[in-house]
């Protein structure tokens, strides 16, 4: 859902070029990933316990799909001209890779789970509405 909210702000800010885009998608995703790593691992540590690299590198190789989730919608934007898109299409183009591919990775998350398939389809479900209120919320400023 990063991305695809990056995507629908960095598109309604109108002509957004693709190179800034790409660029904004893969930093925030890096920040944000160090975001994370930094907070599980001050949620996570006793207190008066120092951190161990070993358990540094643990955690950023658990929340590193952070990043791997900017990068098929960077690629969308960075492969756009190839598809002669204009950067409106891009813009939409992208934001539906973000959205697929997060409903995807809820789904098969899910299954690696071992949830009912049931369960896996409302998981997905529960993220295509979320991506779809990024949807709204993009079509709603008028790009």
């Amino acid at each position: 859902m990063l991305a695809a909210s990056v995507i629908a702000a960095a598109s309604a800010a109108g002509d957004f070029p693709r190179l800034e885009t790409v660029v904004l998608l893969l930093v925030t995703g890096l920040v944000f990933w160090v975001a994370h790593v930094y907070a599980r691992l001050a949620g996570e540590r006793a207190v008066g316990q120092p951190v161990d690299w070993s358990e540094v590198r643990r955690v950023g190789r658990g929340e590193w799909s952070i990043v791997e989730a900017a990068v098929l919608p960077a690629g969308a934007v960075a492969g756009s001209p190839v598809l002669e898109l204009s950067l409106t299409a891009t813009g939409w183009f992208a934001l539906a890779v973000a959205v697929a591919q997060q409903v995807t990775w809820a789904y098969l998350g899910a299954v690696h789970a071992r949830v009912s398939r049931a369960q896996a389809r409302v998981e997905a479900m529960v993220n295509l509405l979320l991506g779809l209120a990024i949807v709204a919320a993009k079509a709603a400023l008028g790009h």
